[in-house]
């Protein structure tokens, strides 16, 4: 299914972007300046993310629905880790810089918090790609 593809080359893309690019530079912000930025960042990055995660879980669900495999139940599992990791762990750590606490420390730890969704990204896009390409 290419609309499955899309999507999670969407947040494969976004999430080595964020990886790479967006959560170090917070570690460059003085700690007033990171306080104004992250609440604008968070907004904006919402706007895209949510739309991408929903539409995600929801294809995934669909396809697995209608038609089991042990491929695609894996491929639910690590979006259901990504899910975990984070509302568990990113959020909170997003929440700390919003409300201003240890916002230092909390942008250091989304660095290592977010390898993990990066991981579990890649793996799902991995996932769908090799479906799509096995499929006649």
């Amino acid at each position: 299914m290419l609309a499955k593809l899309i999507i999670d080359f969407g947040l494969v893309i976004l999430i080595w972007m964020t990886q790479l690019v967006v959560y170090p530079s917070f570690t460059y912000f003085p700690e007033n300046d990171l306080l104004r930025w992250h609440s604008k960042y968070t907004t904006a990055v919402s706007i895209i993310v949510m739309p991408l995660m929903l539409g995600q879980l929801g294809i995934h669900g669909y396809s697995l629905y209608n038609e089991f495999s042990w491929l695609k139940s894996i491929a639910l599992l690590l979006i259901v880790l990504t899910w975990i990791n984070t509302f568990f762990f990113a959020v909170p750590l997003h929440n700390n810089i919003g409300e201003g606490k240890e916002v230092i420390t909390a942008a250091k730890s989304l660095v290592n918090v977010n390898w993990y969704r990066t991981v579990l990204w890649t793996g799902i896009f991995l996932l769908s790609l090799y479906e799509y390409l096995k499929t006649p």
